[in-house]
């Protein structure tokens, strides 16, 4: 693999990954009460966490300008892995067997096609 798809894959996990803290942003703004609807909406870690969604779209456009769109979603796969490790750090979720298996799937099919066996 040449230097240039290294580093902007580099750059499409990175987004992958700003896009999951995003997430968890989101979700810990729900889980507060708010004086009004609309202070549901305006307030500091909801629009922040927009904001970091808007950036890695544009990461993402920018990243595959050079990473082979077959490639793409492969890396963007990862997002399932950053979700479920921060649903148990931050939430306190249950680390199933189904969950495992199905990470451990996830990762086996970036191996494959990295490797393109």
């Amino acid at each position: 693999m040449n230097e240039p798809i290294v580093l902007y894959s580099g750059l499409l996990l990175l987004g992958t990954f700003i896009s999951a803290v995003s997430q968890v942003i989101l979700k810990k703004a729900a889980q507060k009460e708010y004086p009004s609807k609309i202070a549901e909406y305006l307030n500091f870690p909801v629009i922040f966490a927009y904001t970091l969604f808007v950036l890695t779209t544009f990461m993402c456009i920018f990243a595959y300008k050079v990473v082979p769109l077959s490639f793409g979603p492969v890396l963007e796969s990862t997002s399932y892995l950053y979700v479920t490790a921060f649903g148990v750090l931050f939430f306190k979720e249950k680390l199933t067997a189904k969950k495992v298996a199905a990470l451990a799937l996830i990762l086996i099919g970036i191996a494959v096609y990295a490797t393109g066996l």
